[in-house]
């Protein structure tokens, strides 16, 4: 009985903290949603105020510029670890200001500042799906302590008290029994 009372004490003593985790994890999940959005929306923003140059972008050349690298790091967020974006770097090829039209430079900081934000944003979706199934497992691991383990912890050590205790009673009448023959 002592072992089932060992494992009840840890697991009511681990449930706040698994609790303040889920509760964590949900604002950091609601946080990388609302981020993610925020690019999304900078984005469309961004397209929509260059939406009259869209018929400029058919003599544009893509090759001009290209995602070179994209530098990320780790950090951890209630224990899950996630991307973290660093920087993002751009490899622009040489091209000559005479040969193309006026807008060229304009058209490749445009370019990076959409791929910048698209890498951003992709991190943020990304650092949401990782919370999100982090949050998941937590709220089954609180779920399995609320509604399974302890109550079944605190039942079995009910049945063992119950019938340690029945134990007794009859070892009492039985010496009262042979007292009384006696």
């Amino acid at each position: 009985m002592g072992d089932l009372d060992k494992q009840l004490k840890i697991r009511r003593r681990a449930l706040p903290t698994i609790k303040s985790k889920e509760s964590a994890l949900r604002g950091e999940v609601k946080k990388a949603k609302a981020t993610s959005e925020e690019f999304h929306s900078q984005l469309d923003e961004l397209t929509q105020t260059h939406d009259y140059m869209m018929a400029l972008w058919g003599e544009f050349d893509p090759t001009l510029v290209r995602i070179a690298d994209v530098r990320l790091a780790e950090s951890k967020i209630a224990g899950v670890r996630v991307p973290l974006l660093e920087g993002v770097e751009f490899e622009e090829q040489p091209w000559d200001a005479f040969a193309r039209p006026a807008w060229t430079a304009d058209g490749v900081e445009l370019v990076k500042r959409i791929g910048t934000l698209l890498v951003e944003s992709e991190i943020y979706t990304r650092r949401s799906e990782l919370l999100d199934r982090a949050r998941k497992k937590t709220t089954q691991k609180v779920n399995l302590y609320e509604k399974v383990q302890i109550p079944g912890y605190e039942e079995a050590i009910l049945k063992i008290k119950r019938f340690l205790e029945d134990e007794e009673n009859l070892s009492k009448s039985a010496q009262k029994i042979v007292k009384n023959r006696l």
